[in-house]
């Protein structure tokens, strides 16, 4: 038993170096490859179309981008997925992939700067805004304001906030530290809101704001949350998230 652990352990090791490799390679030298072979490198790591391209130095496509939408739904809609266990949230994705695309295309955005000697920020702000957030339509992840808009300007890339803002974009940490080249260490704690919770922010990005209050309505009723009269930052009482139980 302890030869199939060993075994485990180091083809997660070299599947995770690969891994690595793959993202350094897009970062460094993604201008030299074409959009069908991008497409197919998002295909081979999970991730979106949207972000591989932004990641690699390319255009991001409007049809791939977010319509425009309420912000203040767009805020709500993200507070009431923080109430969703993962049952829930994986129903939710399923009924936001049910919905119909409505919203008007809009236009494309231009490759990030290529002279830019540290693309991380411009990358964090990327992928935010291919999921349509800003400041304050990110979810509440235990971060200030000022230190996300550090983030964003240049410097505060810790890992334990990397942690906390790979999970509403839907990333692994260990990618997202990989970009930023931040070292990997064990923390002492878990995301306040996991990939599972940025799985549904990726799910609703081609909806528009009417299918975002029925959303919304529906994370409500699959939570069964109780209106408490005031605004809480974020639910405390969500399930753990079954990736830290391996």
């Amino acid at each position: 038993m302890a030869d199939v652990d060993e075994g485990i352990k180091e083809a997660e090791q070299t599947n995770g170096l690969a891994r690595a490799q793959a993202l350094r390679d897009l970062l460094e030298n993604g201008r030299d490859l074409d959009t069908p072979r991008l497409e197919a490198v998002a295909v081979e790591l999970g991730l979106p179309p949207a972000d591989v391209l932004l990641v690699a130095g390319h255009p991001i496509p409007g049809r791939l981008l977010p319509p425009e939408r309420d912000l203040e739904v767009l805020r709500e809609f993200g507070y009431r997925v923080s109430f969703c266990g993962h049952p829930q949230l994986a129903a939710l994705c399923e009924f936001l992939a049910s919905m119909p695309d409505e919203g008007a295309t809009p236009e494309s955005r231009p490759a990030r700067d290529a002279a830019d000697p540290e693309p991380f920020p411009a990358v964090l702000d990327g992928l935010m805004r291919n999921r349509g957030l800003g400041l304050r339509e990110l979810p509440f992840v235990g971060l200030s304001l000022p230190t996300i808009r550090c983030m964003l300007g240049g410097g505060g890339q810790s890992l334990s906030a990397l942690q906390q803002v790979a999970g509403p974009l839907g990333w692994r940490l260990e990618d997202l530290a990989m970009l930023a080249g931040e070292p990997m260490r064990r923390l002492g704690h878990g995301p306040l809101l996991c990939r599972h919770v940025g799985a549904v922010f990726m799910a609703a990005v081609p909806r528009t704001t009417s299918q975002l209050v029925l959303a919304a309505r529906e994370a409500d009723r699959l939570s069964a949350r109780e209106d408490q009269g005031w605004w809480q930052p974020v639910s405390y009482g969500v399930d753990v998230c079954p990736d830290l139980r391996r």
